[in-house]
């Protein structure tokens, strides 16, 4: 097994890692929850996801032979809440992941020290591939706390829950030690 290969495995699973967080938090929420913001200057997770979406569109399409910030795309238009429902923000989101995971599955070990350019930055594959990672893990990471807040009591923990962590633990050492 090669380094360009272990890593292309685990960095998809990275990714699919953070959209199954974006979607668990997106299954709980009601229309109006996807639409919530604390204030004007927030974001609600609609627009989060679209403006993740957009990016992802942006600097997955065509992702080794043009800039990353592609002429068609409007970011500002990202921040403008007009998603009519909860299926459309759905739509959209996956949109994004298709394609960011369809270019992640085109990518050969070789392509990894390519250069590419995002807003005319130049950039190794390997390093636009982590600048991604980390954003989208911020953003999800937003999503998932606005969910948590809107759901309070009735939030379905996406991770260990509190006062759970010794049995995970162990429920884990027992799985490894099985194999």
């Amino acid at each position: 097994m090669d380094f360009g290969s272990e890593y292309l495995k685990i960095v998809k699973e990275r990714f699919e890692s953070v959209k199954e967080l974006g979607d668990k938090t997106i299954s709980q929420l009601s229309e109006e929850d996807i639409h919530w913001r604390l204030n004007e200057s927030s974001n609600s997770i609609a627009i989060i996801a679209k403006h993740v979406s957009g990016n992802m569109i942006s600097r997955w399409s065509d992702f080794l032979t043009t800039d990353g910030e592609k002429a068609s795309r409007n970011r500002d238009q990202e921040f403008e809440d007009d998603i009519s429902s909860r299926q459309e923000m759905i739509t959209i989101w996956e949109k994004g992941w298709i394609i960011l995971l369809d270019t992640l599955n085109g990518l050969e070990n070789q392509d990894l020290l390519k250069n590419i350019t995002i807003r005319g930055e130049k950039h190794t594959v390997l390093e636009a591939i982590e600048r991604q990672l980390a954003h989208y893990a911020y953003h999800v990471g937003q999503m998932v706390y606005i969910g948590k807040q809107l759901k309070d009591e009735n939030w379905e923990t996406l991770s260990i829950p509190n006062g759970k962590s010794d049995d995970y633990l162990q429920q884990k050492l027992k799985k490894h030690q099985s194999k």
